[in-house]
């Protein structure tokens, strides 16, 4: 026996971890015992020789936690900063979906996180992006065909298919889509179809994609499962559907719905954490600790076909967490690959960053001067209705407020303007719409972060301060900032395509507080501004949207004008 534990090592292990409580994930029952690592893996309950022994005094020892679908771009952090952020969390591996870097920079954005989580501690598994562009109801900087995501899903850390987002283009058999989903045939894929029922769902399913981290109602989430696919349940920064939809997590149904954060900013990762902090919401809920951990783990890992991961038992990789106490979901101290690698909030070992170069310099707007003016037109005009905490919108139609001839913002009734300026080719195409929910009273608020293609957004009660948000966003390579009074009083730099800073996790956050407090100051009540505005150019996600090219009415999938006559 002693051979087997050790079989490199003349039956001394590596470490073993003793006197703790151990979570079998399997049956989800605790039981006393020791576990033994040797080099990445686990090798048993016990051995008669160690080279390092630590003891837990009770401690309960569960699986690394999974995130099931994160789009590390969306962290603001790079590839690095968002594993030192998260694995004294306890997360310990993350399936991410490279879509956001995809639609600035194509194969070589994704190349560039590929290469940046090499070596982590955080084992960084890829999805190839199904949709870059979404559609082509916008301006991406890259495009990715059948052929390039054929190509991709070769790629080292690469398991399956990405978020299929364009379910129109699923159900009316749009050729390329349908060749990018025959490439991942046998692979898992990814799904993104909110609202979507009935007939046009299970057409969708048939396809091939058999996740959805869409739903934002329970009963939208029991038909989807009815329909085989696996739930994700996400709560990101401004996307929040954790509580909706808790009840749907039983032991029942636990193998088949996960937990993911999908778009999370710094600051709520350094406040509310990542899937611990999830799945501490879940037991507060009444969910047992035993059926969110384990949905969150072995079935996590099974979903995606990560067959050595998730669970506390020999042949796992030894992924681990810690914990001080369970129900609290207190974590104390964090194994990864077999080496501890953080305690507490300390992480305990040097992550090496990664090169910026050829990921930097991607704003590249016209010379000419921008073109704000929105003439005034015949009958009300489409307005975007902002819904707190979700990024679908309403399709709200109102009276203009009307001055020499132009469409102008009006503050008193919350009505402001919104501008999306194609920042990848320099084209000078300027999308002009109008947005209710904002709460601005004055200045304006800017982004090169917009889902999906990235271009510039801004929001603002003049044209002034749009141009100034505008030229504050192109002199740094990219960011977010609040303007006011035509002058920056909070930003967010963001040169790393214009989606990720190159700072450390504290000074990302606090950057980012600070231009959540200035916004707050201009009148804007929103919980996450700057994550709600970035899902206002997303034409996949009901109702109104507006992209470089103009409003998109999601549900008729095309460009509509601003005023209904």
């Amino acid at each position: 026996m002693a051979q087997d534990i050790g079989r490199r090592s003349g039956g001394v292990v590596d470490l073993l971890l003793r006197n703790g409580r151990i979570l079998d994930v399997f049956s989800g029952a605790l039981f006393d015992g020791d576990v033994a690592i040797d080099g990445h893996t686990i090798v048993g309950f016990g051995a008669p020789e160690a080279r390092r022994i630590v003891d837990l005094h009770g401690a309960t020892v569960i699986p690394g936690l999974i995130d099931a679908h994160v789009h590390i771009e969306s962290s603001q952090l790079s590839p690095p900063q968002f594993a030192a952020a998260v694995l004294p969390h306890g997360t310990t591996t993350v399936i991410a979906d490279p879509h956001e870097m995809a639609n600035v920079l194509g194969k070589a954005g994704i190349r560039y996180l590929i290469d940046a989580s090499h070596g982590l501690p955080l084992s960084v598994w890829f999805m190839a992006p199904s949709c870059v562009p979404a559609t082509d109801l916008e301006t991406s900087g890259a495009g990715l065909d059948a052929g390039a995501i054929a190509e991709i899903l070769d790629w080292e850390r690469v398991i399956g298919l990405g978020e299929v987002m364009n379910a129109p283009g699923v159900l009316h058999g749009d050729p390329d889509l349908l060749a990018k989903l025959r490439a991942a045939d046998g692979r898992p894929i990814d799904g993104h179809a909110p609202g979507l029922s009935g007939l046009d769902l299970w057409r969708y399913t048939l396809a091939g994609p058999r996740t959805d981290h869409e739903c934002t109602t329970l009963a939208e989430a029991r038909e989807k499962l009815r329909a085989g696919m696996q739930i994700l349940i996400r709560e990101g920064t401004s996307t929040r559907n954790l509580d909706a939809l808790l009840p749907l997590l039983t032991a029942g149904s636990a193998p088949f719905v996960h937990f993911c954060t999908d778009d999370r900013h710094p600051e709520t990762l350094l406040e509310e954490g990542h899937i611990d902090g999830m799945i501490r919401r879940a037991i507060a809920g009444g969910v047992p600790p035993q059926t969110a951990i384990a949905a969150c783990t072995i079935h996590a890992a099974r979903a995606y076909g990560l067959s050595e991961r998730g669970a506390v038992a020999p042949g796992y990789r030894a992924d681990l967490a810690i914990l001080k106490d369970l129900e609290a979901m207190r974590i104390d101290r964090v194994v990864a690959g077999g080496r501890l690698v953080a305690e507490g909030d300390r992480l305990l070992v040097d992550l090496p960053e990664a090169s910026t170069r050829g990921v930097d310099d991607t704003i590249r707007l016209s010379p000419d001067a921008l073109e704000l003016k929105i003439a005034a037109g015949p009958g009300r005009v489409r307005v975007i209705g902002v819904v707190p905490d979700q990024v679908v919108t309403q399709h709200l139609m109102m009276g203009p407020t009307v001055r020499d001839g132009e469409v102008i913002a009006d503050p008193t009734h919350d009505v402001l303007k919104l501008a999306v300026i194609e920042r990848h080719h320099g084209s000078g195409r300027v999308g002009l719409g109008l947005v209710h929910g904002f709460g601005l009273r004055r200045g304006a608020l800017g982004s090169s972060v917009a889902h999906d293609s990235h271009n510039l957004i801004v929001v603002g009660t003049g044209d002034e301060e749009i141009e100034a948000a505008v030229a504050a966003l192109a002199e740094r390579g990219g960011g977010q900032v609040v303007i006011a009074d035509g002058e920056v009083v909070a930003r967010l730099d963001l040169p790393i395509a214009g989606l990720m800073s190159d700072r450390p996790l504290a000074q990302a956050a606090e950057a980012a507080r600070a231009l959540g407090r200035a916004a707050r100051e201009l009148g804007c009540r929103l919980p996450a501004p700057f994550m709600t505005l970035s899902f206002l150019a997303l034409p996949v996600i009901p109702s109104l949207k507006l992209t470089d090219r103009g409003l998109v009415d999601v549900a008729r999938f095309e460009i509509v004008p601003l005023f209904e006559g």
